[in-house]
């Protein structure tokens, strides 16, 4: 854990995770988004990237991952979080959510990071920005 004081510019942290069938499956139940471009192999082959792809969410999720369990870590709160999706992710794909301390804001001691996720060809398929109050102590 690390609090406002602890972190410096440049700070980094990451989470690596390959994506799974039932890690699509289990994010569908839960959220219900069921677009067949998640769980329909039929339908996606119709569809722009000719197979399946990971929620967009499920891929900017592994920052929460990032920000909640390594920098800051637990105790962390969420403040915003900008996302732009990049490219698809396909079942199989490993991802690597990495975050970078790129601003201090004073007064309050939030922190403002640099999020990106990477895939296995060093691709980036999802970036932005994130701002965490970070833990007190």
């Amino acid at each position: 854990m690390a609090t406002y004081d602890d972190i410096q510019l440049g700070d980094s942290a990451a989470f690596t995770k390959t994506i799974s069938e039932s890690d699509v499956y289990l994010f569908a139940g839960i959220t219900g988004d069921l677009n067949p471009a998640h769980v329909d192999a039929v339908a996606a082959a119709q569809g722009m990237f000719k197979q399946r792809i990971a929620h967009g969410m499920l891929t900017g999720s592994f920052i929460s991952t990032v920000l909640a369990m390594q920098l800051p870590g637990p105790g962390t709160i969420y403040v915003s979080q900008s996302l732009n999706f990049r490219a698809p992710v396909f079942f199989g794909d490993t991802l690597t959510a990495r975050v970078e301390a790129i601003e201090k804001l004073e007064p309050r001691k939030w922190v403002k990071f640099r999020t990106t996720v990477t895939n296995q060809d060093g691709k980036t398929v999802v970036e932005g920005e994130a701002v965490v109050i970070p833990p007190s102590a």
